[in-house]
């Protein structure tokens, strides 16, 4: 069986990852939409290696001939333009933050929960998390299920990708800007981020957290489990694809190092690469184009109990983003999922 498919925001990095995942893995297309707004429209995306495709306008699209339409437009078109897909029969998987912490709107990541994704029915919209949620609960969910998570404090390091193209352009034109003494304004960014790291990420809140920090304690909670208790400090840094983060984990549980490397070693989308050595670990430069989730320094924490460090990192476009996107819709069209019709 195949279904009709439309991405929404198609011209941005996400939404083109997102039509080269779809082709990659051969997910059953049957007719495929590019969408964007209005200043986009006629221009060309690419979907597989000999498909182009003519972006069309989103506004007043016809949902009614779409069985998934994968968002990947930011909060204000999904807010718009979701709803009015989800009531035309068409199931809506969210890349923004708008639905996330909506109680009808399941958030999936597919290796972690996906008994969730059956919540969909509600509005007919299904949220994609965070993307340093995302690589963070695929790390965390094997060892919660072994050992019970309390408490968890991260560190991320979040390549510029992730504030979208013109954030990439910034650090690329700064780059070079500071080899021909061209002192660039910033634009996208509150700081200069090239040779530079910035301790912001997304808008303040009132209690000294950002935003981006405040997303991935709450939707780890919704994620993984509503007693885990996180605390995040978020950066940007002049990386173009892939985030790392630095984990501190403590346990219920009497934890056992290498018990977590084993279970790390068999989780879904895991793969461990932990030597003692110089060079015995994984970078963002590496993972830039790979699907799963990396894990190095894992490490007993001497300093609480039954507490573990590990290093983790993922490409943000792809596990982070797009892949997630389409894994959502390959569950749902899943033979698995009983009750379940598209």
């Amino acid at each position: 069986m195949t279904y009709n498919i439309a991405v929404v925001g198609a011209t941005g990095a996400v939404g083109r990852e997102m039509l080269q995942t779809l082709s990659e893995r051969n997910f059953p297309v049957k007719d495929i939409y590019a969408l964007a707004s209005k200043a986009s429209t006629g221009k060309e995306v690419s979907f597989g290696d000999d498909k182009i495709l003519k972006v069309l306008p989103l506004e007043g699209f016809d949902f009614e001939k779409v069985d998934i339409a994968l968002f990947s437009a930011g909060s204000d078109a999904a807010k718009k333009f979701a709803p009015i897909a989800g009531k035309k029969g068409c199931i809506v998987i969210d890349n923004s933050s708008f639905f996330r912490m909506n109680d009808d709107v399941p958030l999936i990541v597919p290796e972690v929960n996906p008994e969730a994704i059956n919540l969909f029915k509600k509005k007919n919209i299904i949220a994609n998390p965070n993307c340093s949620t995302i690589q963070l609960v695929v790390a965390l969910k094997p060892i919660h299920d072994e050992f019970k998570i309390t408490r968890v404090v991260v560190s991320t390091y979040q390549a510029v990708s992730g504030a979208g193209k013109p954030a990439m352009d910034e650090l690329f034109n700064q780059t070079k800007g500071m080899f021909v003494n061209d002192q660039a304004t910033p634009e996208q960014f509150t700081k200069k981020i090239a040779f530079n790291v910035i301790p912001h990420i997304d808008d303040f809140m009132d209690d000294g957290f950002t935003k981006e920090e405040w997303k991935m304690r709450v939707e780890t909670k919704k994620i993984l489990d509503p007693n885990i208790n996180l605390v995040a400090q978020c950066v940007r840094v002049p990386v173009f694809i892939g985030h790392s983060e630095a984990v501190f984990l403590e346990c219920e549980n009497d934890i056992n190092e290498t018990k977590v490397r084993n279970l790390l070693k068999k989780a879904p989308g895991v793969t461990v690469i932990d030597h003692r050595a110089n060079e015995g670990y994984v970078t963002p430069v590496e993972v830039a184009g790979e699907d799963d989730v990396y894990i190095s320094r894992i490490r007993k924490d001497p300093s609480v109990k039954n507490g573990i460090i590990f290093w983790c990192v993922g490409d943000n476009l792809r596990k982070g983003a797009a892949l997630n996107t389409v894994q959502i819709a390959e569950l749902l069209v899943s033979k698995k999922l009983k009750g379940v019709k598209l």
